[in-house]
C-alpha cells in the first residue's frame, strides 16, 4: 500500500511539473525579453547607418519571392505583381550576450524602431508613394536584422506586341537604394534568380523564369558607383482565349469572303456579303487595337486583320467588275477573240464552268444539243424552200406579165386578166419582204442572245476562277500566321 501511494505521488508531482515548467520558462523568457529591450534600445538612433567605422560597406541581402501576377496592361505597359521582399543586414549596436539572457537569441520587433535601408523599386508606375508596410523584424543575438514585408508593385514594362496573341514579355523589377552609394549600403543577392516556389497560377500567363543581376552604374551626376538588383520576370502569354475568341472568329469569315465569288451574279447579295464581312472584320480589327498600346509594332494578329480586309476589299471590287461583264447586252461588243480562246475554251473546261441551263451531271445535254442543230437545220431548210418557192412564183409572174404585155400589145385583148396578175405578183414581193425582215430580227435577236450568254458565261468563269485564288489566299494566309506564331 505505501508502495502505491508513492508511486501516485510521484507521477502526480510530475504532471504537475510537465504544466507549470513552460509557462515558468514562458514568463522567465518574457521577462529577459523586456530587458533586453529596455537596455538595447536606451541609447539606440534609427536615423544613422548601424555601423562602427562610417568608412566601412555595410551590406544587404536581398531575396525577391513573387507570389502573384495581378494584372498586365498592355495599353498602359505596367506590370502590378505581388511579391515578399526580404531584406537582411547586420546592426553594430543591436548585439547581446545570449547566455545572460536565459539563452534568448532572438525578438520580434517593429520594423520602424531599427535602421532599415531605403531599397526601393527604381521602374515603379505606381501613383501611390506610401511607405512599406510596417511589419515586424527578427532581431538576432549576433546583430543580424531579417526584414521579410509583401508588397504589390506596379512596374513600368516594355511590352513587345509583335507576336500578339503568341507573345513573350520580360519585365525588368529593379532594386537598389535610393540615397546611399555602393560605398555605404552594397546589395547582394541572396539567390541567383527570385523564388518561385510559392507562385499562384495565372488564367493569362505562364512565367518561365525570374533571374536576378546585379548591376553597378554610375549617374552622370555622381562619381560613386550605385548598386542594384534587377529580376527580369519572363512571361508567355496563354493564347488559347485570343485563339477562341479573335483568330478563329476572323478566319472563318475569312472564308466566307471566297463564297461571294460563288453567289449568282442575279442573286443580287454578292456586294453585300463583301460590305458584311468587311465590317465584321473592322470590329474585331478595333478589338484588337482598344488592347493593344499605341505603338508602332502592329501585333501579328492585326497584320493578319488588315491583309484580310484587303482581299475582302479587293474581292468586293473584283465582284463590281465581274457583275458588270454579266449584265452586258445586245449593244455591247462581242466577245474578244482572245477571251474566247482562252477564257470560254480553257479556263471553263478546267473550272467546270457550263453554259446556262447546264452541269456536270446532265447525261441528256448532247441529245438536246443535236436536236437543237436538227431543229435549226430543219428550219433553214424550210426558210430556202420558202423563199425558193416565192422566188419561183415571182419568176412566173414576171414570165406573165412579159407574155401578157406582148399579147396585149399585139392583140390588144385581155385586159382585165393581166391587171389581176400584175396584182397577184405585186402581193407576192411584199410577202417575201416581209417574211425576210421578220427572219432578219429574229436573227438578230438570236445573235445579241448569243452574245449576251458569252459575257454571262465569261462572268462566271471569271467568277470561279477569283473564288479559288482567294480560297489559296486565304488557306496561306492562315499557315503563315500559324507558322510565325511557332
Amino acid at each position: 500500500m505505501k508502495r502505491n501511494s508513492l508511486s501516485s505521488f510521484s507521477v502526480s508531482l510530475w504532471l504537475l511539473l510537465t504544466a507549470v515548467m513552460p509557462q515558468a520558462v514562458e514568463s522567465a523568457k518574457g521577462k529577459y525579453a523586456h530587458m533586453l529591450f529596455n537596455e538595447l534600445f536606451e541609447d539606440y538612433s534609427n536615423a544613422l547607418r548601424p555601423v562602427e567605422d562610417t568608412d566601412k560597406v555595410l551590406n544587404v541581402t536581398l531575396q525577391i519571392t513573387l507570389s502573384q501576377i495581378k494584372d498586365m496592361d498592355e495599353r498602359n505597359q505596367i506590370l502590378s505583381a505581388y511579391l515578399w521582399i526580404r531584406q537582411s543586414w547586420y546592426d553594430a549596436y543591436l548585439k547581446w550576450d545570449k547566455d545572460k539572457y536565459d539563452g534568448l537569441d532572438s525578438i520580434r520587433i517593429p520594423s520602424n524602431l531599427v535602421w532599415r535601408p531605403d531599397i526601393v523599386l527604381y521602374n515603379k508606375a505606381d501613383d501611390d508613394f506610401s511607405e512599406p508596410v510596417n511589419t515586424n523584424v527578427v532581431l538576432r543575438y549576433d546583430g543580424k536584422i531579417t526584414w521579410d514585408a509583401p508588397a504589390i508593385t506596379k512596374s513600368s514594362c516594355v511590352v513587345d506586341v509583335s507576336y500578339f496573341p503568341f507573345d513573350s514579355q520580360q519585365c525588368n523589377l529593379t532594386f537598389g537604394s535610393w540615397t546611399y552609394n555602393g560605398n555605404q549600403v552594397d546589395i547582394i543577392n541572396s539567390l541567383d534568380s527570385g523564388d518561385l516556389s510559392d507562385f499562384v497560377e495565372d488564367v493569362e500567363w505562364e512565367i518561365h523564369g525570374m533571374p536576378a543581376v546585379k548591376n553597378v552604374i554610375t549617374y552622370g551626376c555622381c562619381s560613386e558607383p550605385y548598386p542594384d538588383v534587377t529580376f527580369t520576370v519572363i512571361l508567355k502569354r496563354k493564347s488559347s482565349f485570343y485563339i477562341f475568341n479573335l483568330l478563329l472568329p476572323c478566319i472563318l469569315i475569312s472564308f466566307l469572303a471566297p463564297l461571294g465569288f460563288y453567289l449568282p451574279a442575279d442573286s443580287g447579295e454578292k456586294v453585300s456579303l463583301g460590305i458584311t464581312v468587311l465590317l465584321a472584320l473592322t470590329v474585331f480589327q478595333l478589338m484588337v487595337a482598344e488592347i493593344m498600346p499605341p505603338s508602332e509594332n502592329v501585333p501579328l494578329i492585326g497584320k493578319y486583320y488588315i491583309a484580310t480586309m484587303t482581299m475582302i476589299t479587293a474581292s468586293t471590287a473584283l465582284t463590281i467588275i465581274i457583275m458588270n461583264l454579266h449584265h452586258c447586252g445586245s449593244e455591247a461588243k462581242p466577245v474578244p477573240q482572245w477571251a474566247r480562246v482562252i477564257i470560254l475554251d480553257y479556263m471553263s473546261k478546267i473550272f467546270f464552268v457550263y453554259d446556262v441551263g447546264e452541269n456536270c451531271t446532265s447525261p441528256k445535254r448532247e441529245k438536246e444539243e443535236q436536236h437543237k442543230l436538227e431543229g435549226d437545220n430543219g428550219y433553214q431548210r424550210r426558210h430556202k424552200e420558202v423563199r425558193s418557192h416565192f422566188s419561183n412564183r415571182n419568176h412566173d409572174c414576171d414570165l406573165k406579165e412579159k407574155f401578157n404585155g406582148n399579147l396585149d400589145k399585139s392583140y390588144g385583148v385581155h385586159g382585165e386578166n393581166v391587171r389581176e396578175t400584175v396584182n397577184c405578183c405585186s402581193c407576192y414581193k411584199t410577202l417575201i419582204k416581209n417574211i425576210e425582215y421578220i427572219a432578219n430580227c429574229v436573227r438578230d435577236h438570236k445573235a445579241n442572245r448569243a452574245k449576251g450568254i458569252e459575257w454571262k458565261k465569261v462572268a462566271k468563269v471569271m467568277d470561279r476562277f477569283f473564288m479559288w485564288i482567294f480560297f489559296i489566299m486565304v488557306f496561306f494566309m492562315s499557315v503563315l500566321i500559324i507558322g510565325k506564331a511557332a
